[in-house]
């Protein structure tokens, strides 16, 4: 069986995109391939140096309609001048990739005090299509496309403690960021579909795929599991993610020592781990272009790689986590999610009478 390449892409020309973190890794290669189909891509980075950097990268290859725009989506302000900006231009938005995110840091907030990684990879995003859904909807046949992850498998919402206040796990708020992803994503079909919107929601997972969020999490020094979820210690200035702070086990002690030789296993095998398996960011976004571009994609798919355990391979049809198909916990995150943030998405659960 033949399989899916960039290569298979269609003719993009008078597409318009909008790729989040798209200044590095799947992000870069997503707008990479996008812009050189054709699409005009607006690359949204949270640094202007690093975004147009790869922006100019991305011309250069031959994607010349491409062009940065600035955008920190553990900022509500910043996501709103973002999509006032774009909304500005008057253009439909055709493709939207919802594909920036933080893994496995340290607790921290953003500057609205959310959770990091629940705010960044979920909050950030259902915020984003929300204010972007005027040019979404204006498109004739708009894709969205929301960026989970294998862990997705084992995450779980606690809707009860959503931003990590009572009990914190740098891994297990990835998990639940993931998984809060693809719930959006599913439930977003299915608004859309009992809507008779044209627009279709997919979301995608790029296996085990070398980018930069590997070499962070390797990095990060988060101590166990069941960190402590205290109110203001570690939080970044302005909304931005959390810096490694000094290595557990400083002090001397038993207990200090326990967890500096822990957090050097863990940080050892996810790089050397990346280092021999993962497959290479090129390969890694081709679900998520799958997903943007390829006319059989049908709203609610979940498209990941095709390989063992989905960790590597070429884009296909994949199943979701059963708790990803949960509609009623999909329906309260939702209900969580405009809460939070303020914006209220025009997608009502029911078509009203």
């Amino acid at each position: 069986m033949t399989k899916w390449t960039a290569r298979d892409m269609p003719d993009l020309s008078g597409r318009w995109a909008v790729v989040t973190g798209g200044n590095s890794g799947l992000g870069y290669e997503t707008a990479l391939e996008l812009a050189c189909h054709g699409a005009s891509v607006i690359l949204a980075a949270r640094s202007p140096e690093r975004g147009e950097a790869a922006a100019e990268r991305i011309r250069a290859a031959g994607g010349t309609a491409c062009e940065l725009r600035q955008l920190d989506l553990a900022s509500l302000a910043s996501i709103e001048t973002f999509s006032e900006s774009v909304l500005a231009d008057r253009q439909p938005i055709d493709i939207l990739v919802n594909n920036a995110g933080i893994m496995a840091v340290p607790r921290a907030l953003t500057a609205d005090g959310f959770e990091s990684q629940f705010g960044t990879n979920f909050l950030g995003h259902f915020a984003l299509t929300a204010r972007l859904w005027p040019a979404l909807v204006a498109a004739p046949a708009a894709r969205v496309v929301t960026v989970s992850s294998g862990v997705a498998l084992v995450g779980r919402i606690d809707l009860d403690d959503l931003n990590g206040e009572r009990r914190y796990g740098r891994w297990r708020a990835y998990a639940q960021s993931k998984l809060a992803d693809l719930l959006f994503a599913l439930e977003l079909d299915r608004r859309v579909r009992r809507h008779g919107l044209p627009v279709v929601s997919v979301a995608a997972h790029p296996g085990f795929a070398a980018t930069n969020l590997q070499a962070k999490a390797a990095g990060n020094h988060a101590g166990t599991t069941t960190e402590a979820a205290g109110p203001a210690a570690g939080n970044p200035p302005s909304g931005e993610t959390a810096t490694p702070g000094p290595a557990p086990g400083r002090n001397n002690s038993p207990l200090g020592t326990v967890l500096a030789v822990l957090h050097g296993l863990e940080a050892g095998v996810i790089a050397t781990g990346t280092r021999l398996t993962a497959q290479p960011a090129w390969q890694g976004a081709l679900p998520l272009l799958f997903a943007a571009t390829d006319p059989a994609v049908v709203g609610g798919s979940y498209l990941g790689p095709d390989g063992p355990l989905g960790q590597r391979g070429f884009p296909k049809v994949v199943s979701p986590p059963p708790q990803a198909r949960d509609a009623a916990t999909a329906s309260r995150l939702w209900a969580a999610a405009e809460e939070l943030t303020g914006v209220t998405f025009p997608l009502p659960a029911t078509v009203p009478s």
